[in-house]
């Protein structure tokens, strides 16, 4: 997946992909000058980041999970 790609799937600007991927908080890898992602690390991350959040605090909202929560 390409930066568009992930800021489309998890609903966050591209320019805070980006922001993410160099700071090594989401799992990424360089191609060139542009930034590329597997949609599995993607999807491994947001469950794992999800499990965190249950752990530390009972969710407000079982039914909803907005992406920039997960940051």
């Amino acid at each position: 997946m390409n930066t568009k790609e992930v800021s489309d799937f998890l609903k966050l600007h591209p320019f805070t992909v980006n922001k993410l991927a160099r700071e090594g908080k989401i799992p990424a890898f360089k191609i060139g000058a542009d930034w590329r992602f597997h949609r599995k690390h993607i999807e491994r991350w947001i469950n794992e980041k999800i499990v965190y959040q249950q752990q530390g605090r009972e969710r407000r909202n079982p039914g909803k999970q907005d992406s920039k929560q997960l940051l």
